[in-house]
């Protein structure tokens, strides 16, 4: 497929939305779980003070993120009032302290609070991406100059790692810069890329999940992982996190080794695809293997590659994009009457299911959402259809 093949982009577009549309109707302005549940999502677990459905962890801005792109794709106004509902919670979560010990304040604050303050001018919108921007900048650690991934600063396990998902984040940062003058943000994000190029992608083109670094004299220490196969394997979405976050750095900074290290990232993963282009949870893993894929890792690779494409010139990580989305489509989206079109595709029949992608893998060495559906995976495959469909449009990051 192209990227301009526009009567399927339109039937999965449409089918998207009806998705959207069923989990509009039960959850309304609480918020699912990270993954489906055989399939479907349901709300949020109850933690601490926080109720169910409430607003707790690092996904749950994946949801207005996915209504409006609803929106621009649509144009349906249900979809930008839902989507504008959520922004109080937001500023409420970060006015109030609750759950703000994490990098993913980037993903949180990014898609609830940057897109309606850029789309309305409304300045509580702003206020909260702005305290959320100072919190994250408190969770650089001197002198190595990282943000901390997880934890409470002072968490002897946690001090000093740092994590491939966290060039995501670092828009936010660059963000803050522009809006308030500020050269810290900014500086700050590109100190953290720089250290994440030089160390957490390693020199064969793969990547660690984690990196510690010695928080008291900044020395570079070991890269682990929580969510791949081994310490050593190359965790398929880390690697995707790579493609997207090192080309989104470059863009803000032109630091050509940026779009290097996104490129390096970018050879690897397309390398090491299996028949359908759609890659195993780790790509160390190919058919034959009986592993899960993780259709969340191939949409972000799109996103990723289209973004490539822009920042680099080069048409054939395009190409690449369209044959990973035409795969999604096919055999992967809960697009009804949709068939795999290739016999290696896992089945694509999850007749109920609430997620706008099936066979996504959260955390296979934990046994957490394996072959399920899951918020960010929804998100970017929405993306990546706004991204081919929407010659005009703009995305969040």
């Amino acid at each position: 497929m192209t990227v301009t093949d526009a009567e399927v982009l339109s039937t999965a577009v449409t089918a998207a939305l009806r998705t959207i549309d069923t989990n509009l109707a039960a959850f309304g302005d609480r918020y699912p779980g990270d993954t489906t549940v055989q399939g479907r999502y349901r709300l949020r677990p109850a933690t601490g003070d926080v109720p169910e459905g409430g607003n707790v962890g690092w996904t749950t801005s994946f949801w207005p993120g996915m209504l409006w792109l609803a929106w621009d794709l649509s144009g349906a106004d249900v979809y930008r009032r839902a989507a504008e509902a959520h922004t109080a919670s937001f500023a409420d979560r970060v006015h109030n302290g609750v759950d703000l010990d994490t990098h993913d304040l980037g993903f949180l604050y990014t898609l609830s609070c940057i897109v309606p303050w850029q789309r309305s001018g409304r300045s509580p919108a702003r206020t909260a991406a702005l305290a959320a921007a100072d919190h994250l900048l408190s969770r650089v650690l001197e002198p190595a100059g990282i943000i901390q991934a997880w934890g409470d600063l002072t968490d002897p396990r946690q001090r000093g790692r740092t994590i491939i998902d966290s060039l995501m984040n670092t828009p936010l940062l660059f963000w803050a810069s522009r809006t308030t003058g500020d050269p810290r943000y900014a500086n700050a994000a590109r100190r953290h890329t720089a250290q994440l190029r030089d160390h957490i992608l390693r020199p064969d083109d793969t990547t660690f999940h984690t990196f510690y670094w010695d928080p008291e004299t900044g020395e570079p220490l070991r890269g682990e992982t929580e969510q791949g196969n081994s310490d050593d394997s190359c965790w398929a979405r880390g690697q995707a996190w790579g493609i997207y976050g090192f080309a989104l750095n470059y863009r803000y900074t032109g630091d050509v080794s940026f779009l290097r290290a996104a490129q390096r990232c970018a050879g690897y993963f397309l390398k090491h695809l299996p028949a359908d282009r759609i890659a195993y949870w780790d790509l160390e893993f190919g058919d034959g293997s009986g592993e899960e894929r993780d259709s969340s890792a191939a949409a972000i690779a799109v996103c990723g590659l289209l973004e490539l494409a822009t920042q680099s010139g080069v048409g054939t990580y395009r190409a690449a994009a369209g044959d990973i989305l035409q795969s999604l489509i096919n055999g992967y989206a809960t697009a009804p009457g949709s068939t795999a079109s290739d016999s290696t595709a896992p089945d694509s029949t999850a007749a109920g299911s609430t997620a706008l992608l099936l066979h996504g893998v959260y955390d296979k060495p934990k046994g957490v959402g394996v072959d399920e559906g899951n918020l960010w995976g929804d998100y970017f495959y929405l993306e990546a259809l706004a991204r081919v469909t929407l010659p005009d449009w703009t995305d969040p990051w």
